[in-house]
């Protein structure tokens, strides 16, 4: 969808956004207000504001648990963008029980808060494209068969499916956007379990070997956080696709070798900082999803919506990397 019904679309209505102090929770927050949504924001007692400090009074930050008066915060709202997920795939699989509880448990407290106070709501949720874990074609669409491998992976297609059901039997509205590589500004840069292309960029402007694993040859599917927003933006606004589940990326592949080799060149031209790269060996304990290859083939919600990634890797790339040096390095 273009700005203009974009923009049509959510101007006045009000916009709960689990997760919304996050990545793209914050993104997404900022992209409601500027189409004059009225933008409200569930988020744990205590947690970091820092990437909402420009927008935050302008925002309702609603602080507590999923069992505490969600369904009044549910009640009035015409749209429920769930993103409030445990990201770190180790510590799904060191702590099973706590991911289950805190990720499907909530989920489902939302779901029956939809059901009971506002089943006109719509749901968009963000899932991943890891579900599928190794691809029997490339690019990958819709149709590859899913086959989790992690605490995480299982989780989110629990996810998918309460959410469908949830669709058939009682009519909440949900769409399910499997996401590819997501990179961009506001993603934190010195957390090798959160975004490995941002900490990438972290480590080059830290002065930091830029670290390989194996050959370097496999191959991604890198994403930038604003053509994501869209995508949020444009699930949520077509009743096209109420029930669906489509699996999203830029639709072209890079190499781990390209995506360094495009950090280095980025930052050298940027400072005065000589990036170094660094081959090692896969660790022991590096889970299998790091070692496949994916792109995405998003024909199926392009057709629904329109959507397709404005903003080419290099652009964004380039975009993030001054985004950083000029907020944390530059002199």
């Amino acid at each position: 969808m273009d700005e203009e019904r974009l923009k049509q679309a959510f101007s006045g209505k009000k916009v709960l956004i689990t997760g919304g102090l996050g990545f793209i929770g914050s993104n997404l927050a900022r992209r409601l207000l500027k189409y004059e949504a009225k933008v409200s924001i569930l988020e744990r007692v205590g947690a970091e504001r820092r990437n909402i400090q420009d927008i935050a009074d302008k925002i309702e930050i609603i602080e507590g648990d999923f069992s505490k008066d969600i369904e009044k915060d549910i009640a009035d709202k015409h749209y429920l963008f769930h993103l409030a997920w445990q990201t770190d795939l180790k510590k799904s699989m060191e702590n099973p029980k706590e991911d289950l509880t805190d990720d499907i448990g909530n989920l489902i407290i939302l779901l029956e808060a939809c059901r009971k106070n506002n089943p006109q709501i719509k749901i968009v949720f963000s899932s991943t494209v890891t579900i599928i874990s190794d691809c029997k074609n490339l690019p990958a669409n819709e149709q590859e068969k899913e086959n989790p491998l992690s605490v995480y992976d299982l989780n989110k297609f629990t996810a998918e499916k309460y959410l469908q059901m949830y669709w058939q039997i009682y009519g909440v509205k949900s769409c399910i956007l499997r996401l590819s590589n997501v990179f961009g500004e506001g993603q934190r840069i010195d957390n090798p379990n959160r975004g490995v292309l941002n900490f990438m960029i972290g480590r080059a402007l830290r002065n930091e070997p830029l670290t390989v694993y194996g050959d370097g040859e496999f191959i991604r599917d890198y994403c930038y956080i604003q053509n994501y927003i869209d995508a949020f933006l444009s699930a949520g606004a077509s009743e096209k696709t109420n029930g669906e589940m489509y699996l999203l990326g830029s639709g072209r592949g890079l190499t781990f070798n390209d995506v360094v080799g495009k950090i280095k060149k980025i930052v050298e031209n940027l400072t005065e900082i000589k990036v170094t790269i660094q081959h090692i060996p896969f660790p022991g304990d590096e889970h299998k999803i790091n070692k496949r290859n994916f792109v995405a083939d998003y024909s199926k919600f392009n057709n629904a919506t329109g959507w397709v990634p404005k903003i080419s890797f290099e652009d964004g790339l380039q975009q993030t990397i001054e985004y950083y040096y000029t907020k944390y390095f530059k002199a």
